[in-house]
Parts: structure tokens; C-alpha cells; sequence
């Protein structure tokens, strides 16, 4: 049987297929009553079904990461629609296609990579380009880097996804380099290459999208410390010579620094004017994309708005949509 994607629902209508759970929450109601908000997801977005009168017991094993098959019925509520699940329960993932429960990145991987490293390679400061060649001969890790998604539910969260945040924000930084001469070009290329990099050790994408007990106990922050300190000593020792230490102090703090304030996980302020511009570009393109992303996944798509976000603490304009 044809399986029937999230994009495809209508108000109305009775649903019995298999989702990836991408969320699971137990609420009370004001009576005090517990009921099951369940994130279910394809490639095609994300609709939020709502099981009433539950106990824990009833759906303990059901968890995040899970595919599991609902049934239920499709509603507008609020102008978004929704599910009202008489049924959850997991399944094997046996026989299952990954792709049909994750969204893929746009374009193609190889070409991406091409660009990344020769953008990467025009780096002129030979340290600086030897270390970036020393991560390009890592075939294990660039072919993570091919699979690996930038994050679990937010921005690029699908397969590839990694690259192309590495690969846009390269592309906004070798353009906009000349505006800025006070930025050490060099620099901020390998500083958004290796920022993120960490996050092909803190998630497991081979499936379903969960973080690692390395992830979980360090972050992809710590991680990339540990992966940037083993190839800073493997370039030097491919060079003959020390790896500058104030190139690799500089690498670090922007590693270290690019979530930009406290609040948001950052070990460290941004305090190099490198370390500031990875940051925003960072944000730019994190943003965007979610916000994009958001309005592509509303399967809703009689209304103008997105449903209201609390992640954002917003709704987002849709506008009239191509039909």
C-alpha cells in the first residue's frame, strides 16, 4: 500500500500509518488529567498528535527516535492541523525507508564537498591550509560529514544537512570578505569549517536522529576541541615543525565562542572579531533556515500562518502559496 505523507492529510480525515515519533511529552490537562503530545514526522514535515486520558504505563514504550504506527483522526485546530491518536505503539524498523521519514538536503553531496574544499583551499596561510588538508585526508570523518545532520529537530535537521549549513556559510563569507578587511579571511574560513564539525560524533544519524552518549556527556563543542587538538598534532608533525600556538588558540576560542552568549551554551564570548562574525553568520544561517523550513513543513497549507511556535515565540507569515 501507497503510504500517506504528512503533505497529503486533509481535515477529516482517518489516518493508520507509520510516523517517526520525533517527540514524545505527557501534559495534564487542568483537570489534572495526563495526555500524550506526540511530534510525528515524515520527509514531507510535522504534525503534532494528542492522545487524551493516557497513564504513563500506556505509553512507556513508545520514546523519541521510535517509528511507531498511530491511527487517528486528522483536525483544524486553530487554523493548524493536528491528529487525535486512538492508537501509538513501535515498530521494527525492518523493511522500513529512512528516507521516507527524513527530509534531504537539497542539491547534490559530492558537488558540495567539491565546493567546500575549494573554497577551504584557497586559505593561503600554509599552517592554516595544511590543517584544513589534514581534515580532508580523514576519509572517515568527511564521510560522516556527507551523512550527518547539523542538529536533532531544528535547523538542517536531516541528512546532509551539516555540509550544506558548512558549505552556505563559507559561500556568505568568501562573499562578503572584501567588506570587511579588519576579519582575517583565513581564519574565518576555517572557523566556520570546524565549528560545528563536532556534531558527527555527538549525533547517531544512521536511522533516526538521537545523540550519543559522547554527545550527550560532552557536546559537540568539547568534542571538536579533542578532534582540532589531534589534527592540529598531526599537521605538525606532517610539517616538521610546531603548529602556531596563536592560530590554534584563535581556532579554539572561535569553536568555543560561536554560540555567542552564555545563555545559548557558549563557554565563552565572542572576542575576536573573527570570533563575532562566525557567530552572526552562524545565526543567519541557522535562522533562516528554520524559519524556511517551518513554512515548507505546515502541511496546513489553506491557511497564511504556521501554527504558533514556542520555539520561536512566534507564528510565521506565509503569504499566498504556490499551489
Amino acid at each position: 500500500m501507497t503510504r500517506r505523507f504528512l503533505n497529503e492529510l486533509c481535515d477529516g480525515e482517518t489516518v493508520d500509518e507509520v510516523f517517526l515519533l520525533a517527540d514524545k511529552q505527557l501534559r495534564a490537562n487542568r483537570n489534572a488529567n495526563l495526555y500524550l503530545l506526540a511530534t510525528l514526522r515524515d520527509r514531507t514535515g510535522v504534525i503534532n498528535g494528542l492522545m487524551w486520558n493516557v497513564v504513563e504505563e500506556t505509553v512507556a514504550d513508545v520514546n523519541a527516535g521510535d517509528f511507531v504506527r498511530v491511527t487517528g483522526k486528522v483536525q483544524l485546530f486553530q487554523g493548524a492541523l493536528q491528529m487525535i491518536l486512538t492508537h501509538i505503539a513501535p515498530v521494527s524498523a525492518t523493511g522500513l525507508d529512512p528516507a521516507e521519514f527524513h527530509p534531504a538536503a537539497d542539491g547534490n553531496v559530492e558537488q558540495r564537498i567539491e565546493r567546500m574544499q575549494e573554497i577551504l583551499l584557497s586559505i593561503e596561510e600554509p599552517n592554516l591550509r595544511a590543517l584544513m588538508e589534514c581534515f580532508f585526508n580523514d576519509e572517515s570523518l568527511m564521510q560522516s560529514l556527507r551523512l550527518a545532520p547539523a542538529g536533532v529537530k531544528t535547523h538542517h535537521a536531516y541528512h546532509g544537512g551539516l555540509l550544506e549549513h558548512i558549505v552556505n556559510i563559507l559561500e556568505t563569507a568568501d562573499r562578503i570578505a572584501d567588506l570587511y578587511p579588519n576579519i582575517d579571511r583565513d581564519l574565518l574560513l576555517a572557523g566556520i569549517f570546524l565549528h560545528d564539525l563536532g556534531k558527527v560524533r555527538e549525533m547517531d544519524y544512521a536511522v533516526t536522529f538521537t545523540y550519543t552518549d559522547e554527545g550527550q556527556l560532552l557536546g559537540h563543542l568539547i568534542i571538536m576541541i579533542e578532534m582540532l587538538t589531534e589534527k592540529i598534532s598531526e599537521t605538525a608533525a606532517g610539517l616538521g615543525k610546531p603548529f602556531p600556538t596563536e592560530i590554534a588558540l584563535r581556532l579554539k576560542h572561535m569553536i568555543l565562542s560561536h554560540h555567542g552568549t552564555y545563555e545559548f551554551g557558549s563557554p565563552k564570548l565572542p572576542m575576536t572579531p573573527e570570533a563575532i562574525a562566525l557567530h552572526h553568520l552562524d545565526n543567519l544561517d541557522a535562522k533562516v533556515h528554520e524559519f524556511a523550513r517551518s513554512i515548507a513543513d505546515d502541511p496546513n497549507a489553506g491557511s497564511h500562518w504556521t501554527p504558533y511556535s514556542p520555539r520561536l515565540s512566534r507564528k510565521l507569515f506565509k503569504g499566498e502559496r504556490p499551489a
